[in-house]
C-alpha cells in the first residue's frame, strides 16, 4: 500500500449529511441526483467539460458508484474539475473509484491524481477492485486562489487503451482550527490512516463526524474497554467524532501499551500524527492516568494526565518509516494502566508550486475566448511540470512563468484578448495556421518577446505601433491576415529580426 493513500471499501459505509453550501458532493459521470438517506450527490457537468460518462450494471452497490466518468483522450495531460471556492479556505478533498468493468476489462488502470498544481498521489484501485470494494482518497489542502481544481491524469503506468475515471468526489469546508498546526501554504495532508481503537463497529462517518472523514475500527491483541463517552468534540482542534472515543485500548495497571499502527509500512518521510485519549471514570484521587508516550522509540508526549474531558497530542512533522511502534509506559505511581482511543496519521506533502496568478488570470482569459481550446486546459497552467497545459512551456524554480505559447495549426478561433499582454514574461507567441479573428491587442507589455507568429489567420485592423516597445523581437510573421499598415519602422530597420506581412 502507497504511504500517500489510504485505500476502504465503502460498499457496506452507512452515509447522511447534510451539505454545507461551501461543500460540493459529486456524483461523476451522472445526470441526475445520488440520494443515499440525507446525503445527496449532484451531477458533475457543472465542474468540468471533458470526459465521458457511463454507467455501470450494478444494483448491489451505492447509488453513485453505479456511475463514472471517465478520460479516454490520450492526448490530453489532464482532465481537471473546478470549484469556486474561498481564497485561503482550507478544505478536505476526497475521491473514491470503483471500476467496476466499465472498459470491457479485468484490471482497473493506473493513474495520477493533482491538486492544483501538487501531483497528490498514484491511484491504483487492483486491490480493493479484487476483493469487490471500491478506493478512497482524501488530503487537506488551502485554496489559494479563487478556484480549486481536482485532476486525473496518465502516467507510466497508465495503458495507451486505459482510461483515467472518478466514481465521486467531495470538497469539504474545513474550520480553521482542523489540523492548524500544519503550514498549509507550502504543504497538503494526505490521510494515510484514521482508526477508532478497540472498537468492534461500523466505519465511524457522518453525521458523527461533520466532514464525513471515516475512521476505521482497528483492535490488537491488547485488552479493550468500551466507554460512554462524554467528550465534547468542538473542544478538540481536529473536531473528532464523539463516538471516535466510546471505545479504547488499553491495559492493567503497572502494564505497558504498545500498538503498531498503522497496520502497514511508511515509506520514509514527515507526517502529521494524533492521539486521542479520554477518561471518562468518575474522578477521585485513585482516579489519575498519566503516562510517557514514544512513537518508534522516540519521546512524543511526556506525562500525560488523562482527563474526563479528553486530550489530543500531535506531531507535526513527525519523521515515520516502515513499520510504526506506539508505546505508552506508566508513571510509577499510576493507578491504572495507559489507554488511547483513537488516532490519525495523514503524510505532509511539500506543494509542488503554482503559476504566479498574472499569467494564470491571462491563460484563463485566453481559454474564454477560444471557440475549441485544448481539452486539458483546465487546473494550472503549467505545473506538474509533466501535466501543464497543451502547447504551454514554463520556467523553473519558485516562481512559475509561461515563457512559450505554441498552438500552431490547432484549428483555433476566437479572438485574442487583451489580457494576453499580462504573460509578461513570454518569448514565444506561436498562434499561425488558425482562424482567429479581431485585431490584434496593444502587445508593448511583452518586453521579453523574441517570436510573434500570427500568420494564416483571419486577423484585421492595424499592425500594432505597440510591436516598436518590443527591444527583443527576432521574427514577426503576420502574413495571410486581413491587416493593414506595415511593420514599425523601428523594427523593420533593426538587424536580425525576419518580418513577413
Amino acid at each position: 500500500m502507497s504511504t500517500s493513500i489510504f485505500l476502504l471499501w465503502l460498499v457496506s459505509i452507512p452515509l447522511a449529511i447534510h451539505a454545507n453550501p461551501q461543500d460540493y458532493l459529486i456524483n461523476c459521470g451522472s445526470s441526475s441526483n445520488a440520494e443515499e438517506e440525507t446525503l445527496k450527490y449532484i451531477p458533475d457537468d457543472e465542474f468540468i467539460s471533458t470526459g465521458n460518462k457511463t454507467t455501470l450494471n450494478r444494483t448491489d452497490i451505492l447509488p453513485r458508484l453505479q456511475t463514472l466518468r471517465y478520460f479516454p483522450n490520450s492526448k490530453s495531460r489532464k482532465y481537471c474539475y473546478t470549484f469556486p471556492v474561498i481564497k485561503g479556505g482550507k478544505y478536505l478533498v476526497k475521491t473514491v473509484y470503483f471500476y467496476g468493468g466499465f472498459d470491457g476489462g479485468d484490471k482497473p488502470p493506473v493513474f495520477d491524481q493533482i491538486i492544483d498544481g501538487t501531483k497528490w498521489s498514484i491511484v491504483n484501485t487492483t486491490e480493493d477492485y479484487a476483493s469487490g470494494g471500491s478506493s478512497y482518497y482524501e488530503a487537506i489542502v488551502m485554496a489559494h486562489n479563487k478556484f480549486l481544481s481536482v485532476c486525473l491524469a496518465r502516467n507510466k503506468e497508465t495503458g495507451e487503451s486505459s482510461s483515467p475515471f472518478i466514481s465521486s468526489l467531495e470538497v469539504h469546508f474545513v474550520d480553521d482550527s482542523v489540523y492548524n498546526s500544519t503550514n498549509l501554504e507550502e504543504n497538503m495532508l494526505v490521510t494515510v490512516a484514521r482508526s477508532a481503537f478497540g472498537s468492534e463497529g461500523d466505519i465511524i462517518s457522518f453525521p458523527d463526524d461533520k466532514y464525513n472523514r471515516y475512521w476505521q475500527p482497528f483492535k490488537d491483541e491488547n485488552p479493550f474497554t468500551s466507554t460512554q463517552s462524554n467528550v465534547t468534540p468542538s473542544t478538540f482542534w481536529n473536531i473528532p467524532p464523539k463516538q471516535a472515543f466510546s471505545s479504547a485500548l488499553t491495559t492493567s495497571r503497572g502494564k505497558n501499551l504498545t500498538i503498531n499502527w498503522p497496520p502497514f509500512s511508511l515509506s520514509g518521510g514527515k507526517y502529521y500524527v494524533a492521539l486521542y485519549f479520554q477518561d471518562n471514570r468518575n474522578p477521585s484521587p485513585l482516579s489519575w492516568r498519566v503516562f510517557d508516550i514514544n512513537v518508534n522509540g522516540y519521546k512524543f508526549y511526556q506525562n500525560l494526565n488523562v482527563t474526563a474531558s479528553g486530550q489530543i497530542v500531535s506531531g507535526n512533522e513527525w519523521p515515520l518509516s516502515g513499520k510504526t511502534e506506539i508505546s505508552m509506559f506508566p508513571s510509577i505511581d499510576s493507578p491504572v494502566g495507559p489507554l488511547v482511543n483513537a488516532g490519525e496519521v495523514l503524510q505532509v506533502l511539500a506543494l509542488g508550486g503554482r503559476t504566479v496568478t498574472r499569467d494564470v488570470v491571462a491563460m484563463e482569459g485566453l481559454r474564454k475566448e477560444l471557440a475549441n481550446s485544448p481539452e486539458d486546459w483546465t487546473g494550472d497552467p503549467c505545473l506538474p511540470r509533466e501535466n501543464s497545459w497543451t502547447g504551454v512551456s514554463c520556467s523553473k524554480g519558485n516562481s512559475t512563468r509561461i515563457l512559450s505559447l505554441n498552438l500552431t495549426g490547432f484549428g483555433l478561433s476566437g479572438k485574442l484578448p487583451s489580457s494576453i499582454s499580462k504573460l509578461t514574461a513570454l518569448r514565444q507567441l506561436l498562434l499561425g495556421d488558425n482562424k482567429l479573428s479581431g485585431t490584434i491587442p496593444d502587445l508593448s507589455a511583452l518586453k521579453s518577446l523574441q517570436n510573434l507568429h500570427l500568420e494564416n489567420n483571419q486577423l484585421e485592423g492595424s499592425v500594432p505601433k505597440s510591436l516598436a516597445e518590443l527591444p527583443n523581437l527576432r521574427e514577426v510573421y503576420l502574413q495571410n491576415n486581413k491587416l493593414n499598415g506595415s511593420i514599425p519602422e523601428s523594427i523593420a530597420k533593426k538587424d536580425g529580426v525576419t518580418i513577413k506581412i
